[in-house]
């Protein structure tokens, strides 16, 4: 095998994960896939011969890219209207697509993400790869350009805020779609007393039309409040409203009949519904298929 083909065979073994890092660093499907695409591109000028850690090699260069990819957005949010909601990656037949299966594979929900999106850089990119894929501190600490005790210490930080702001989701998949269903079907209704049982008494409703104001309420907090305002608007939008996974747990696909406008994430907890996640940016639904 020469040279090129070696460098992309070997590059191909090592892509799942640096999909992973990239999605959980970014939040973003197109951004993740260019992030990658750069450490290939970086790779390819570089000398394979004088690497010794591929793997270790390309999650640096993975992690940098990422960290200045965040660094630029978050300059960019400045001017951004309404709430900020990640890419969903959203399945209708989870056991259908192989690429679409990857996609899942890598998701994490649509609640961390939101949390993971109010750390700095070299905060989420420590606990992405420590406290989600298990890299040890002693390996991250490079790619930040800190000590290993500093790499600890932003690991720390960042999973302190994590536990106080992103809720642990019910890890049954059954449970899951047997809340988010009851929850459409009081939606349809336009049944407030039901919604409320649903919802757990400090619910977040967040909603991301793609900066453009006026479209959708930005973000509702408690159970009262969400509930009103899903009975209200519930019997109107509802019917378009589907049972599908979105980031890996149970949710909805909104369809009009020109085809997939929007996702709704939700965390179930305990029981009840902790986060609900409104996507209505085209640029967000790229894992949407038309019908």
């Amino acid at each position: 095998m020469n040279e090129p083909d070696l460098k992309a065979s070997q590059f191909e073994r090592y892509r799942p994960k640096l999909n992973a890092v990239a999605y959980r660093m970014l939040g973003s499907v197109s951004e993740a896939e260019d992030a990658v695409q750069e450490a290939w591109l970086r790779l390819n000028r570089s000398d394979g011969d004088a690497i010794d850690n591929l793997a270790g090699w390309l999650t640096t260069v993975v992690g940098r890219v990422c960290i200045d990819m965040l660094r630029a957005r978050q300059a960019r949010h400045v001017d951004y209207v309404g709430t900020w909601l990640p890419d969903a990656i959203v399945s209708e037949d989870p056991e259908g697509d192989p690429e679409e299966q990857a996609l899942l594979a890598d998701a994490v929900g649509v609640a961390l993400l939101v949390v993971l999106e109010t750390l700095t850089p070299t905060e989420r990119l420590a606990f992405v790869l420590h406290d989600m894929l298990g890299v040890p501190f002693q390996e991250i600490a490079p790619i930040i350009e800190r000590s290993t005790e500093a790499a600890r210490q932003l690991a720390s930080r960042a999973r302190r805020r994590v536990r106080g702001a992103a809720p642990e989701s019910d890890a049954s998949l059954n449970r899951q779609r047997e809340v988010v269903a009851a929850f459409l079907a009081a939606s349809r209704a336009g049944d407030f007393d039901a919604l409320i049982s649903l919802l757990a008494p400090e619910v977040v409703f967040r909603a991301d039309a793609g900066g453009i104001g006026g479209l959708v309420q930005p973000q509702i907090t408690g159970a009262a409040e969400v509930a009103g305002y899903s009975a209200a608007q519930g019997p109107r939008f509802a019917t378009l409203c589907h049972p599908a996974l979105v980031n890996g747990a149970a949710g909805l696909i909104i369809r009009s009949p020109r085809g997939a406008i929007g996702a709704v994430g939700f965390t179930v907890s305990e029981g009840r519904i902790a986060t609900i996640d409104l996507i209505l940016d085209p640029s967000k639904l790229q894992t949407l298929q038309p019908r």
